[in-house]
């Protein structure tokens, strides 16, 4: 970790990505594809952690949710497998169980719920970059699910759109231990400004805070 990497709360997000039954409940329908992962990295206990400390410190919280229905890709000449697994099996259904956000990481009032994404990124067709200019946001982080996919597509976006960029290591799992690496050891470093443990993160924001 840098020593001089800050994290002022007044321009920094704390973006947390599909944070869902489908993926977190044990009768959420991706649950037995990702369950054995999201578990034997800790993750709800980490990502609870996370959400904890970012509220103590004050931090700019933002909730970014996977939705999909029955036009999400009406303007799509060709929906690729994945998103149309998605659409046969109402995985992330707008208005249902699987699409409401986990009980133990829920947001709270005052944190921003953005408009559901139905990609990868979270920037694309939602309020993500009009919400982070109006609140003054420069700096984001990301935590969620998954680490290849909604974590490090969102992340790329936020990079080329010229925001520093911290991913948090263990605030994120895939389907795979192999997925989970690859994105960690090899995509982050490359897209990302930082890579972090969680307790680095908040110890940053605390050491900022006293600055």
């Amino acid at each position: 970790m840098t020593e001089q990497l800050t994290y002022p709360t007044g321009t920094t997000g704390l973006i947390l990505i599909d944070l869902l039954n489908d993926f977190l409940a044990e009768d959420g329908k991706m649950n037995p594809a990702i369950g054995e992962q999201v578990k034997s990295r800790n993750l709800v206990a980490n990502l609870a952690r996370l959400i904890e400390g970012a509220r103590e410190a004050g931090m700019k919280i933002f909730y970014a949710p996977h939705g999909l229905d029955e036009h999400s890709f009406d303007d799509f000449n060709v929906v690729h497998p994945v998103f149309q697994g998605g659409l046969a099996n109402h995985i992330f259904w707008k208005g249902s169980y699987g699409a409401d956000f986990y009980p133990a990481l829920r947001p709270r009032d005052g944190e921003t719920v953005l408009t559901q994404h139905r990609m990868y990124d979270s920037f694309m067709g939602t309020d993500l970059q009009e919400r982070l200019e109006a609140q003054g946001v420069e700096k984001v982080v990301f935590a969620g699910l998954t680490s290849g996919t909604c974590i490090e597509g969102t992340g790329r976006h936020a990079l080329e759109a010229g925001y520093h960029v911290t991913f948090l290591a263990d605030g994120v799992a895939d389907f795979t231990a192999e997925s989970h690496r690859a994105a960690v050891d090899i995509a982050y470093p490359t897209f990302g400004h930082a890579v972090l443990s969680i307790d680095e993160f908040l110890t940053s924001v605390n050491n900022s805070a006293k600055q």
